[in-house]
């Protein structure tokens, strides 16, 4: 049964597989031309079976599937869940429950910053994916033997890489580091696309709080609109539009019309209102209640260097540990640490992370170590008085 297409199938499918300590599940879905993901295609496995929820088969009933993905006694393993869980989450209105994401357990038993699903079984399965159908129209049907077996290998290859990373994580102690990760992954914010918050993912310099205040409301204008007419952002306005308008804050459709991006006849239509009763609702917030983006704290002219230094000590102390250096410190930790030292308040100085890295870190800035070349290896050593 590869390829389920009906719902009396899909029901007896989920019941064998809530009885399963975990499954492994991947989905396949179209985005280009909406705003929202078009799920084509659940794939999911356990130890014994495997198969393929054709969610575009006409009269499925996807009940069955959401209800054993809220079952909180099967874990469900993803690879890269980031885009799997925003899926669930709308069609949800919640997360699954619980996850193992087998990109980040990677990340944590250190085979480098997000590394992918083939790499992953090369490496533990031994076995080479074909990707030939990565880009594959998933919505056009009939799907293909070829569809299905590639879809299939990205759960089925999946149980041998979550039982080899879960061996790896009960060995070297690092379940803990690993849930940390996945709170983060988990939290519901990062799945709530509010129109009030849409200015944010908005890239611009220097703004200034009514600049912000403009950007602000047409932005969650664009947002509303992307969602309600299931179309990508930059199909309503580019981002670039969005920024220009802020900037000039047109009052008027002659002025609208002026900017680029933005034609005439758009300014002078439906579309032209809309922007004009946002740009104007951001003209009338008070000073006090304007938005502002918070600024980070200049760094010490001259700093580079140290942050350079900590940036191999950070290298140095991940292969050791032998975990992936985009869990342990950013760019903008090292630069803070480097700084600011013991006063900043960065992750890399908390938990874990300052146990393998942080206190290290400290001590080099504060001349208490050094590091030293011993033959082909960097050492850290301790500096006396």
């Amino acid at each position: 049964m590869p390829l389920i297409t009906d719902t009396a199938s899909l029901t007896s499918f989920c019941h064998r597989l809530s009885q399963s300590q975990y499954i492994t599940v991947d989905t396949e879905f179209m985005r280009e031309k909406t705003y929202w993901p078009q799920l084509c295609l659940v794939q999911l496995a356990d130890k014994n079976e495997a198969a393929a929820v054709d969610t575009l088969a006409d009269g499925i009933d996807m009940a069955p599937l959401l209800n054993l993905m809220a079952q909180k006694n099967v874990l469900k393993v993803f690879h890269a869940a980031r885009q799997d869980l925003e899926v669930f989450y709308r069609l949800m209105g919640r997360l699954p429950v619980p996850i193992f994401d087998t990109q980040v357990a990677a990340m944590v038993c250190g085979f480098g910053d997000s590394v992918g699903y083939d790499t992953l079984v090369r490496e533990l399965v031994n076995i080479n994916i074909d990707k030939s159908s990565r880009f594959t129209d998933w919505a056009r049907r009939p799907l293909t033997i070829r569809q299905i077996d590639y879809a299939l290998a990205d759960v089925t290859h999946l149980r041998n890489v979550y039982t080899k990373l879960n061996e790896m994580l009960g060995k070297n102690g690092r379940c803990s580091w690993l849930n940390e990760e996945l709170g983060d992954l988990t939290d519901t914010s990062n799945y709530s696309l509010s129109p009030e918050n849409a200015w944010r993912r908005v890239k611009c310099r220097a703004p200034k709080p009514r600049f912000l205040g403009i950007l602000k409301e047409i932005a969650a204008w664009r947002e509303s609109e992307a969602q309600t007419k299931d179309l990508p952002r930059n199909r309503i306005l580019r981002d670039e539009t969005l920024v220009e308008i802020a900037h000039h804050a047109p009052i008027s459709s002659g002025e609208l019309s002026r900017t680029r991006g933005l034609t005439e006849k758009k300014a002078n239509g439906p579309l032209g209102k809309a922007l004009l009763d946002a740009i104007q609702n951001g003209l009338n917030v008070p000073e006090d209640k304007l938005p502002e983006i918070k600024s980070a704290k200049p760094l010490p002219r001259g700093i580079g260097p140290v942050t350079d230094l900590l940036k191999v000590l950070l290298k140095m102390k991940c292969e050791e540990h032998s975990v992936a250096q985009k869990l342990v410190a950013t760019a903008g930790d090292l630069g803070e640490i480097a700084a600011f030292g013991e006063k900043t308040n960065v992750r890399a100085l908390q938990g874990w992370r300052r146990q393998i890295f942080g206190e290290d870190a400290l001590g080099l800035r504060a001349g208490n170590l050094a590091l030293v070349i011993n033959g082909h290896k960097l050492e850290l050593v301790e500096l006396d008085d």
